[in-house]
């Protein structure tokens, strides 16, 4: 998996049937240079038929050294998020399957999200079917939520009580909003850094609640769920921080990530017993600190059951592979709004 914060490559091993999971095997990771993240991020928004090569051959080459160095029975590979749009052009997340499946020798599950897009779902979230069984395996009994906090925000509601992921009521999903990626954005404009590590600069800073309740005017936080997000949808936040210095730049715009989560909060079924959280926004303490002072449940890193939130959203893909090759759905209305159970995701075999 390579998400849309363009730091690199997170592969995990999972032992699984593509419903319940019996181990986590070993995981690794292969960092994109800066090179490599300014050839994808100059690709960021183009489609299938623009000039590509360059970007092609970065996360064919990424994904092969990751992938390199596990002995694997089938090999779930997303691709790199460039561009998002479910209601117009699709969703292109760039890379070659069969070309990963010759390099490796391995058979390869790919283009996950093209036949959700097709029959009418967003296409996003992907992960929630792999929460439900994470809920599962760490035994709960109560409704629960898992949080990722990548570029972009997503949440998934959980009723782990449920006989499927497919089933109706067993899962809500959608993307709450901006996270990561607009951060991001801001240190590498100000400060020529690829995030604000340990959320230090927004620690320094002061939230300007006039571009905060700015922020909150956007429609896209009255449409009801499933719904999902482009990386870049919300670039309009730099504009709105534009006059602040840097520190409060970065708090106001942590502050506008945490925001965007309270408002998806308030679509779950009903409150979740705790807020589990995944990705790199985990390690902001600045917030994980405004979530858990504005949330009525625990909010804590995913690491407090048992799970690797560095490593879930890879090992997703991997059980989603899973399903893939057994026949079984990947998505559903309740997921991404597609209108019946969906499996997703092209074979090539070698």
């Amino acid at each position: 998996m390579s998400g849309t914060s363009l730091d690199g490559v997170d592969a995990a091993l999972v032992r699984t049937d593509g419903v319940t999971i019996s181990e986590f095997g070993a995981s690794g990771y292969r960092a994109y240079t800066e090179a490599e993240q300014a050839v994808l991020r100059a690709a960021l928004g183009k489609w299938p038929g623009d000039d590509l090569d360059n970007a092609a051959a970065v996360v064919l080459q990424a994904h092969i050294e990751a992938l390199g160095g596990f002995d694997a029975d089938v090999v779930g590979f997303h691709g790199q998020t460039l561009a998002h749009d479910p209601k117009g052009r699709g969703t292109h997340q760039l890379g070659d399957g069969a070309a990963v499946a010759q390099a490796l020798g391995q058979t390869v599950v790919w283009d996950f999200r093209s036949n959700d897009v097709e029959l009418g779902g967003e296409g996003a979230p992907l992960a929630p079917f792999f929460h439900w069984a994470c809920a599962k395996r760490i035994g709960a009994e109560t409704p629960l939520a898992f949080l990722n906090l990548g570029g972009v925000g997503n949440l998934t509601w959980v009723d782990p009580t449920s006989p499927a992921p497919e089933a109706e009521g067993a899962l809500l999903a959608f993307d709450t909003g901006p996270a990561n990626a607009p951060i991001n954005d801001l240190m590498m404009e100000r400060r020529g850094l690829a995030f604000d590590k340990g959320g230090a600069l927004a620690a320094q800073g002061q939230v300007v609640d006039g571009a905060l309740e700015l922020f909150l005017e956007e429609g896209y936080f009255r449409k009801m769920p499933p719904k999902s997000l482009d990386r870049n949808d919300f670039s309009l936040m730099l504009d709105l921080v534009r006059e602040l210095d840097d520190a409060d730049a970065a708090a106001t715009m942590t502050a506008m990530a945490a925001a965007a989560v309270m408002q998806g909060m308030e679509h779950c079924p009903q409150p979740p017993e705790r807020l589990l959280v995944t990705g790199g926004g985990r390690h902001n303490p600045v917030m994980m600190a405004m979530l858990a002072s504005a949330l009525d449940c625990p909010v804590e890193p995913v690491e407090a059951v048992g799970l690797d939130g560095d490593m879930l959203e890879a090992q997703a893909f991997a059980y989603l592979a899973v399903r893939v090759m057994r026949g079984l759905p990947t998505s559903a209305p309740g997921t991404t709004g597609v209108r019946t159970p969906v499996g997703g995701g092209q074979i090539s075999r070698v």
